[in-house]
């Protein structure tokens, strides 16, 4: 028999408590063998993790041990180790594929489904709240299509850190586990372009309220099963959405409206720290408000609301930066047409949607009024003073990151008719190239100093009270690509410890810890074009 034959064997893991809510109250997928196929009127398909030759574990988050229940010494053990690599079960577990569609860069993809995820089962965290445990990269499932299921270490370990770098920034997100490397080699062509090469398997630990997504209603509502579409939402309102009342068509309006304002103020989350989701298709959007499948992601570097971090989405640029509230607005519309079946009404959909954009307006002027130490953006001039801050910033190679972690350091007390190049230094350090600094955008630059300083003044905002408002707002340290990259390179080198540094170090993102000053720094050089730093692919 061959390994991945083998059954997977029970072991004890003291501090989890299952119940297992999804798979037990919805019904699952008749067909029992995991062979591919299109999976009907079932909401997932039980199949468990395929076994690893020799899983190691290279890191976990203390954090989220702790939400889940398992302590530090269960978290040392080689049980621990052989379940979340896929090797082992528990006692309670029961490992599940969700069936789901969705919209990809704009098409209707049809089924899609866990094709490398498999969910472990739900615990009941140490706060009493239920908690999805999912395996990334653990086999094939019946809705693998072509794919292997499994996932490789560079994808791996940006899915780990960004998940709990995300978390400590203050961005609605899933968060990750732990990581494991499982023995295997995988074979991957990172860019698509016809040169594959074999790559170190990992899986990634992902934990979650739910995994539901909007294309967990569209799969439904495409194939005119009614019947499962509300069902679905039955079990959404139950489970999740609880304070809505009982499930009734009113409710799963009022279920889609709370849908789109956590949709919305995840967003301005996003636009705030400079993230690129870079793969926002329906079936990546949490019914939650949480960010959900780190693929090709992106930090912004130098601003440009154009740039996305995904090869595959170079041509149409569908998922940059700027384009996220768009987007999201979109994907929000395609749940909105999922839910009219079971809704009977269209106009009470639109009347939610219509609300999205005012709702991620309001939340992203209140987090930019925090950005820049403001007490709001509701006047004329500070409205005028962030349009004119986005041209300047567009107007030279600007890091975003630094750019605003600096302008904590402009005087606000110099009056404005007395600004000089010296008020404006602090600034320097964000530009790329001191020629942009020195040169031309210098008077751009002292222009808009000098109108913050009278917005300020306006503002009425004490000195200190504008540094602790701007340096809550404005983290001195993300998940740059760069550093990823390196970690990357490390760990492919079976050393782990810059994985386990910049863990520690986006921990507490907003401090200054002046030892890891260099990882504030701009993108160097060797990283403008370097694949992993510069652009990614889906390839996972």
């Amino acid at each position: 028999m061959a390994l991945t034959d083998q059954p997977l064997e029970f072991v004890p893991l003291r501090g989890l408590r299952f119940d297992n809510r999804f798979s037990s109250q919805l019904s699952a997928d008749p067909e029992i063998e995991n062979t591919v196929r299109q999976v009907q009127k079932s909401f997932f398909s039980r199949v468990q993790p395929t076994r690893t030759a020799s899983p190691k574990l290279l890191a976990t988050s203390k954090e989220v041990l702790d939400i889940v229940g398992i302590s530090q010494s269960e978290a040392s053990s080689e049980y621990f180790t052989q379940v979340f690599s896929g090797n082992a079960l528990t006692d309670g577990m029961d490992p599940h594929a969700a069936c789901y569609g969705g919209h990809q860069f704009g098409n209707w993809a049809g089924q899609l489904g866990d094709g490398r995820a498999i969910n472990l089962g739900e615990v009941v965290g140490t706060e009493g709240e239920h908690l999805m445990l999912q395996l990334k990269g653990a086999g094939r499932t019946p809705y693998s299509r072509s794919g292997d299921g499994r996932a490789v270490l560079r994808s791996s370990i940006r899915e780990f850190l960004c998940s709990e770098a995300m978390f400590h920034l203050g961005v609605p997100t899933t968060r990750a586990l732990s990581l494991c490397t499982t023995g295997d080699q995988v074979m991957r062509d990172m860019f698509y372009d016809g040169n594959p090469a074999y790559e170190t398997g990992a899986v990634v630990c992902r934990v979650a309220p739910s995994f539901i997504r909007f294309g967990n209603f569209e799969i439904f509502t495409s194939r005119g099963q009614i019947d499962e579409l509300e069902k679905l939402l039955k079990f959404v309102i139950e489970n999740h959405y609880p304070h809505l009342g009982e499930p009734s068509p009113e409710t799963y309006v009022e279920f889609f409206r709370e849908v789109a304002q956590t949709t919305a103020e995840m967003i301005a989350h996003w636009q705030r720290v400079g993230y690129v989701h870079g793969v926002m298709n329906t079936d990546n959007m949490s019914i939650h408000g949480l960010t959900i499948d780190y693929g090709p992601y992106g930090w912004i570097d130098n601003y440009d609301a154009d740039w996305t971090p995904n090869t595959t989405d170079r041509a149409h640029r569908r998922y940059r930066f700027g384009n996220q509230p768009a987007v999201a607005q979109w994907n929000l519309a395609q749940l909105a047409n999922a839910l009219v079946p079971a809704v009977h009404e269209v106009d009470p959909l639109q009347t939610a949607l219509d609300a999205f954009m005012p709702t991620f307006n309001s939340y992203w002027s209140e987090m930019m009024a925090s950005k820049l130490g403001l007490s709001s953006l509701t006047n004329e001039s500070a409205k005028e003073l962030v349009t004119e801050l986005f041209t300047l910033l567009d107007s030279a190679e600007t890091d975003m990151t630094i750019f605003f972690r600096r302008l904590i350091d402009i005087d606000t007390s110099t009056d404005p008719e007395l600004a000089t190049t010296e008020t404006i230094l602090p600034l320097e350090e964000a530009y790329y190239k001191p020629s942009d600094f020195h040169g031309d955008t210098q008077g751009l630059i002292l222009n808009w100093v000098k109108r913050y300083l009278q917005v300020s003044r306006i503002s009425g905002i004490e000195a200190d009270e504008r540094a602790a408002m701007m340096k809550a707002a404005n983290p001195k340290f993300v998940l740059r690509n760069y550093l990823a990259q390196l970690a990357i390179d490390a760990a492919d080198n079976d050393d782990i410890s810059m994985t386990h540094q910049l863990l520690d170090v986006l921990r507490n993102p907003y401090d200054e810890q002046p030892d890891y000053d260099h990882w504030a720094s701009k993108r160097p050089d060797w990283a403008r074009s370097r694949p992993g730093c510069s652009m990614l692919s889906c390839s996972s």
